[in-house]
């Protein structure tokens, strides 16, 4: 079997994130090359696919998600995704007995009820979808399932937010979504999907993920997904011959798709001031491929936050933030001239993207900044104009 270095996987998985240089393609075709985004918090779609896509307008992203082209949903982790509307079927099939699982239950919704409120929460969903021709919010849904049962509601539509097929609709603001999400009717059908089609679901899944994030283990699978290893096996083996293996380090076995890009490891990486909660640092059970784990702990927070991110060379070497001035970088290793000369350059293009829209973007995740502590205090910090 081939193996494959950690410095060659970085690669691979940079070419297939459009990482190591940006396409001349539309964004709802970014969104299928890269599987999924983060968006978690409204603003990193865009950053992620201004990372990713040649001349990035961020009005074409409003234009499809308005349209239901391209898909804000709880899928993978049960987080907030954005996937396009051709894979959003075979996704959310997939992961309905995790949206549904004691796992999710848990921390969805009070576990004293959680057990008694599935049942009512899934007879609701059809008259749910008819009610769900417009966007509606938290506020609305609540007094509409009041009506309904006697369940608690705020229970309820923990639930049906977890598993009912919903999609977010946009609410306005500066990035389509703001803090008072609404809800609307995804299109697909109301009653969950049968065990085969669960499972034809993940094998679509698991493929569409080593495309996007390949060569990659059961248990980085299992980690992007919140799927059951068990099931991730079980699918892998259903692909059978459509898939083939390597061996990663330390002679971990990993499958990938006949054909995928594998750039050679030696092949040039452009810095990258990337989004919080960016999808390559969260796509893998080991994340040594893109972020070096001492420090971990300093872009991952306690709480789960993932930073806005520098890569520089393929690999997390610092975090930014926007200040009055520019972007400030907070470099954990000293960054050779070439690489500020390019981050620079990026800097300058990031704080166009953001001036007609939120020049404080991220203002509110200030706070790990004054908690930092280790190296994220240290003295690599430019300030990078706009």
């Amino acid at each position: 079997m081939t193996r494959i270095s950690v410095r060659a996987l970085n690669r691979a998985t940079l070419a297939r994130q459009l990482l190591l240089r940006r396409e001349p393609i539309g964004v709802a075709d970014a969104v299928r090359r890269v599987v999924a985004v983060q968006a978690q918090q409204p603003a990193s779609p865009y950053l992620a696919l201004w990372n990713r896509v040649a001349g990035f307008d961020p009005a074409e992203l409003d234009e499809a998600f308005a349209d239901g082209t391209v898909v804000k949903a709880t899928l993978m982790r049960a987080t907030l995704h954005a996937v396009h509307r051709e894979d959003h079927g075979a996704v959310y099939a997939a992961l309905q007995p995790t949206l549904r699982g004691p796992r999710v239950e848990d921390r969805a919704a009070d576990v004293r009820t959680a057990g008694s409120t599935l049942p009512v929460a899934e007879g609701l969903v059809p008259a749910l979808l008819e009610h769900l021709g417009t966007g509606r919010s938290n506020a609305e849904l609540e007094a509409w399932i009041a009506s309904r049962t006697d369940a608690p509601p705020k229970t309820v539509l923990r639930a049906l937010r977890m598993f009912a097929p919903l999609r977010h609709a946009p609410t306005g603001g500066p990035w389509s979504f703001g803090d008072r999400p609404a809800y609307v009717a995804s299109g697909l059908p109301a009653g969950r999907p049968d065990p085969a089609a669960e499972e034809e679901g993940l094998r679509v899944l698991v493929r569409r993920y080593l495309e996007g994030f390949g060569p990659a283990s059961v248990l980085d699978v299992a980690r992007f997904t919140l799927v059951g290893r068990a099931r991730v096996r079980a699918a892998v083996a259903g692909l059978g011959d459509a898939l083939e293996t390597l061996v990663g380090r330390d002679g971990a076995a990993l499958v990938d798709v006949p054909g995928a890009p594998r750039p050679s490891e030696d092949t040039p990486a452009p810095p990258r001031l990337m989004a919080m909660w960016d999808s390559t640092l969260l796509a893998y059970a080991d994340g040594a491929r893109m972020l070096p784990l001492e420090y971990r702990s300093t872009v991952v927070r306690v709480n789960g936050d993932v930073l806005p991110t520098v890569l520089v060379d393929g690999r997390v070497a610092g975090v930014w933030r926007p200040v009055g001035e520019g972007i400030e970088v907070s470099a954990f290793h000293a960054l050779p001239d070439d690489a500020w000369t390019a981050l620079a350059g990026e800097a300058r293009d990031l704080c166009a993207l953001l001036a007609p829209r939120e020049p404080g973007l991220y203002g509110r995740y200030g706070h790990w900044w004054a908690k930092g502590g280790g190296a994220f205090d240290g003295a690599h910090v430019q300030v990078l104009p706009a």
